[in-house]
């Protein structure tokens, strides 16, 4: 049998908060092994990364998602008890409901609504002179997806919900005051959308029928019972809160096309704004591990998995492994042309399948709406981009350019 390499580290936690997004990949090429054990926050851990390790990570016989995900990130990033950390027929009914909002009609329509927001910020854009690309994104996704979702905001509304929304993002990975601010948006949030389950339930409120408030609000379990209250909150944030992020690739893209100008004309073919989109997935860092934990002891490749042991896949690393990707750290785009997919080498939002696994069930609303962004700033807008700090901190979880990506001199060309 063969051992795991093991940091000799007594805990890991600070340097992997202190390294960021490498930090999984760099212990992997120092071992010469892409599986190693730490401790992450005292707890022994397996971390693994690339095609093989996300395969095995996503069979659920053999891994769990209940009380995988720490309690920190809970309180701030995804709630406690949504889909993200259920097993077996719960997960797969909580799922199904998910994946009944995304068909492709209301994923356009949710595009849609997102190029209406940027056509109706133009104008004050145009007036401002000087624009940071992050926070408004993030309002204009945060408007178009409770419109999208029958989620009513009241006037002067948008930036209260859009600042806890950003707040829970931001808190994913920090033990700084990130985290205090997210888990008071997560609590704001989830009382905010508490309130709209109950409205909708007690007849107060009104959503059609196809709408995730409605849809959410209204489903029954697998035994036959509504949601609880908090447990649907959780849920309807599942909708909204992953949709706010999609800001951060949005603004990867306007980095890419930056530092990539050749594709602005590039992309207005089809095949290559599906292909530039992918490359911004996988290239460009969004989170950068998922957890699971062993159900039952097995073995693999000759190593041993115990019962209950927490795993991470690194997904950044997974993204950047150079037996799947040549040259990971070259921008290419063109490495999708015929691409047909592969759920286990391409991550950004998991792997696995949609259907029963535990992939993502926005991605397609991610592609979506960054192709969106990417036509607007190709062909509907032009701008000017001033120095400023674009680098991105791979310490930094999630990461950003320093500055947010600004513009100046919006103009329309249409």
């Amino acid at each position: 049998m063969a051992t795991i390499p093991t940091d000799r580290s007594p805990d890991s936690t600070l340097a992997f908060l202190r390294i960021g997004y490498p930090f999984i990949g760099q212990r992997c090429e120092r071992y010469g092994s892409d599986i190693i054990q730490t401790r992450l926050l005292l707890t022994p851990t397996i971390c693994m990364r690339g095609r093989a390790a996300a395969e095995l990570f996503y069979d659920t016989d053999r891994f769990m998602r209940e009380g995988a995900m720490p309690a920190r990130g809970q309180r701030t990033l995804t709630g406690r008890g949504g889909v993200q950390g259920l097993d077996g027929d719960a997960h797969h009914d909580r799922k199904a409901m998910f994946l009944s909002l995304m068909t492709p009609t209301a994923v356009q329509r949710l595009g849609q609504l997102f190029t209406d927001e940027w056509r109706a910020r133009l104008p004050a854009w145009e007036l401002a002179g000087t624009v940071t690309l992050h926070p408004e994104v993030a309002s204009m996704l945060t408007r178009a997806v409770c419109a999208w979702a029958g989620v009513p905001l009241a006037e002067g509304e948008l930036d209260r919900r859009t600042t806890d929304l950003q707040a829970m993002i931001d808190s994913a990975a920090s033990v700084s005051h990130r985290h205090w601010r997210g888990r008071l948006g997560r609590k704001r949030s989830e009382h905010w959308a508490g309130d709209l389950v109950e409205g909708i339930r007690g007849g107060s409120l009104s959503a059609p029928e196809d709408t995730a408030l409605r849809v959410i609000a209204e489903h029954r379990d697998t035994e036959g019972r509504l949601l609880p209250r908090r447990i649907a909150a959780v849920e309807l944030l599942n909708v909204i809160r992953p949709t706010v992020a999609v800001a951060r690739f949005v603004v990867f893209a306007a980095l890419a096309l930056h530092d990539h100008p050749a594709w602005r004309q590039r992309v207005r073919d089809e095949d290559a704004i599906e292909q530039f989109v992918q490359e911004v997935r996988r290239y460009y860092p969004f989170f950068p591990v998922a957890a699971a934990r062993v159900r039952r002891a097995f073995d693999w490749h000759g190593y041993h998995f115990p019962q209950g042991r927490r795993v991470l896949l690194d997904l950044y690393g997974t993204d950047h492994h150079p037996e799947l990707w040549p040259e990971p750290e070259q921008f290419r785009p063109e490495r999708f042309a015929g691409w047909r997919g592969d759920p286990f080498a391409l991550v950004p939002q998991g792997g696995g399948g949609h259907l029963t696994g535990h992939r993502c069930a926005g991605e397609w609303i991610t592609i979506e709406l960054m192709k969106r962004a990417v036509t607007v700033l190709t062909d509907v807008i032009r701008y000017d981009v001033p120095p400023q700090d674009l680098a991105v901190d791979l310490s930094r979880m999630p990461a950003l350019p320093g500055s947010g990506f600004v513009v100046t001199a919006v103009r329309r060309t249409d």
